[in-house]
């Protein structure tokens, strides 16, 4: 690629795909409704809030040039030589994009018939057997139709989908939140009784693994809140200006009973430092205790080495079996 002003390449940075395709492939743009688009050549790509989720692929971005490069294949400098030679010298006219808001739609990805290959994913890591089912059973859990995802969801006060996580189930590091996913409500199991105390996770498996670990041991882990804080705290440079993640302010906001705060972040760096700006920033107002795995990085590689399984191991068969055959 030629040079190309790094003010120029800002600019292309910021066009959303509703605007590229708009001004330079309109006829590849299709309105589903008055928030959502979808693309003519791939109908499972869905645009909203000025973000794209391309289900089939299990691959999404914020703007024209993350489609470029994930869609298309082409390199970073590429992509914005791409764009350049199909603006032709045209200013796009921006698509206005409505204010992203929580109550900014969720696109869920397409449920598949059954959750046989989320089942036999999320038994492959330990977790419980009957705490799947619940979990399917209560619909926080199901199976994504193309990829075989299992999504976590999780939901408002009104039972409304509001947060949707993706995670691979063949092996790979896939992860990814779908379009219009609301932090402030991810995914969570909620205890069926009052309580004053709630458990903290980075994520939805090791908040798994922590609830199998009550039921292996004989405890019940139905009379427990437990949150994901969907992804890893980044606390401030300054820690005690670290503001309190989304689900954990959300939820302390409209459960003024909760007293206590059990932190069961990971034994790693960024781990113990999410575990110390929360110290800081929520010790005033409530019981912090710290409880992170007795050994390994997380509650899910602790809770497959008391049970024996070698996940790497698993992960080649998951990878090896097609999906004909689960």
């Amino acid at each position: 690629m030629g040079y190309v002003a790094p003010e120029i390449v800002e600019e292309i940075k910021k066009m959303d795909l509703i605007t590229y395709l708009k001004n330079y492939e309109p006829n590849e743009l299709v309105r589903d409704s008055r928030t959502q688009y979808s693309m003519k050549s791939h109908s499972s790509l869905k645009m909203s809030n000025g973000y794209w989720n391309y289900f089939n692929g299990g691959i999404g971005g914020k703007n024209a040039v993350d489609y470029v490069e994930k869609m298309l294949g082409y390199k970073f400098p590429d992509s914005i030589e791409y764009i350049i030679k199909k603006m032709n010298g045209r200013v796009p006219v921006y698509v206005p994009q409505p204010e992203k808001k929580h109550d900014a739609t969720l696109i869920l990805p397409e449920k598949n018939s059954n959750e046989n290959r989320v089942k036999q994913y999320l038994k492959s890591r330990g977790i419980d057997e009957e705490i799947i089912q619940k979990c399917i059973d209560k619909k926080l859990i199901y199976e994504e139709k193309h990829y075989h995802n299992v999504v976590f969801v999780g939901y408002d006060e009104e039972q409304k989908p509001r947060y949707a996580g993706c995670r691979s189930t063949n092996g790979s590091k896939f992860k990814n939140d779908a379009t219009g996913s609301n932090k402030a409500y991810s995914f969570r199991v909620e205890s069926e009784q009052k309580t004053d105390k709630i458990f903290i996770f980075e994520g939805a498996i090791d908040l798994l693994s922590f609830a199998s670990f009550f039921k292996l041991y004989g405890q019940n882990w139905e009379d427990k809140t437990m949150i994901s804080l969907a992804g890893v705290y980044q606390p401030a440079k300054i820690i005690e200006q670290s503001k309190v993640p989304a689900a954990i302010q959300n939820y302390l906001d409209k459960h003024p009973e909760i007293k206590e705060i059990v932190l069961c972040l990971d034994n790693d760096e960024a781990g113990r430092n999410a575990t110390k700006a929360l110290q800081i920033v929520l010790s005033d107002k409530y019981k912090i205790i710290d409880k992170p795995p007795k050994i390994c990085k997380d509650y899910n590689e602790y809770l497959c080495t008391v049970l024996g399984i070698k996940q790497k191991e698993n992960d080649k068969k998951l990878t090896k079996k097609g999906k004909d055959e689960i």
